[in-house]
């Protein structure tokens, strides 16, 4: 069927508003690093899923589609920045084409992790203000009900085949952001962040290690060189002698220990050093193995899950909160990577 003249002048509006949006995104990469590539984000679980894959490259920019040539440069939304850190907001998007069924396969969660969305754009914001340099920021805008970002892809889509070239592009630009951190060749920091509501109103710190292994000692944990099969392998092996494995998991340095510091329940921290025997408790997900250095990748990832209660549940305490958890991740940054603003 031919495009009426109406739908032709559509057409042509968004391919104008699509390639806009390329070419400022591409200024602000060229700016920070001289390269650029398309971003999109994750979501977490109780256990890793699905296999990584290698590193995908970036797609080019599609035409605007129809409902069988989805437009992958439209739903994932990027900003690169010159800091070693990089936050992935992958449940809170908020947008539900008609044109993209719902996900229905037996294992799919859809409810989405209410304001992360917002609570990531201030954290990139407050980390920015505070150090100067700006962590990249990776959104998925579509709702979890449509797109799981922190899936395999089958899983991701729910299926559906036209939505595969937004996993991709998705996954591409986080891979991206990796390859422009500039700390160490490629040392740096991925903040997978989640909501969760959990009976315990804590922030739940993921590091693709159970519960279980959690609440083995500190001499056990040392031991059995636990970090090592983490999603911080790889601070693990550059602290190697001067910091155990339970000091980067719960020591006061730890991230979990700086974000008790500021006032906030955390576990693993110092004074909550694992979930208890019934306690829910997220450990991380795909994009934690993905994007992490277990996966033998130079950048570490921690997945976040944050309570609702006093953390994302208003603007005044998102503002407050991101404020804290920058700093922290700025002092977590300087402290275990040696990085400099």
């Amino acid at each position: 069927m031919r495009l009426s003249a109406v739908a032709r002048a559509v057409a042509r509006a968004v391919a104008r508003a699509v390639v806009a949006r390329v070419v400022v995104a591409r200024a602000v990469a060229t700016l920070a690093f001289g390269s650029f590539a398309f971003a999109a984000c994750s979501s977490g679980s109780t256990e890793p899923t699905g296999t990584p894959k290698a590193d995908t490259p970036a797609p080019g920019v599609p035409s605007p589609g129809t409902p069988q040539t989805l437009d992958a440069a439209v739903y994932p939304e990027v900003t690169f920045g010159a800091a070693p850190l990089i936050i992935i907001a992958p449940h809170g998007g908020l947008l539900v084409p008609d044109n993209i069924p719902d996900r229905n396969c037996a294992e799919c969660v859809t409810v989405n992790d209410a304001n992360t969305q917002d609570l990531a754009r201030q954290i990139v914001d407050s980390f920015q203000a505070r150090t100067g340099k700006r962590p990249s920021l990776v959104i998925n805008l579509l709702s979890r009900r449509k797109f799981d970002a922190n899936r395999e892809i089958v899983e991701a889509t729910g299926g559906y085949a036209p939505l595969e070239p937004v996993w991709t592009a998705l996954h591409a630009a986080i891979d991206s952001a990796r390859k422009l951190i500039g700390v160490s060749p490629g040392r740096g920091l991925v903040i997978d962040l989640h909501g969760h509501a959990h009976a315990v109103p804590r922030l739940e710190l993921g590091y693709l290690l159970s519960a279980s292994t959690l609440r083995l000692s500190d001499s056990t944990l040392d031991a059995q060189g636990s970090v090592a099969v983490s999603s911080i392998k790889q601070l693990a092996a550059d602290r190697a002698g001067a910091v155990s494995s339970a000091a980067l998991l719960r020591g006061p340095a730890s991230l979990g220990g700086l974000i008790r510091a500021a006032g906030y329940a955390a576990v693993p921290a110092p004074d909550d050093p694992a979930p208890l025997v019934g306690e829910s408790y997220f450990n991380g997900g795909y994009n934690t193995v993905r994007h992490g250095s277990l996966s033998g990748g130079a950048t570490d990832a921690i997945q976040i899950e944050c309570n609702f209660a006093g953390v994302r549940d208003t603007a005044a305490n998102r503002g407050q909160f991101a404020g804290k958890l920058a700093a922290a991740l700025a002092t977590y940054l300087s402290d275990q990577y040696g990085w400099v603003p």
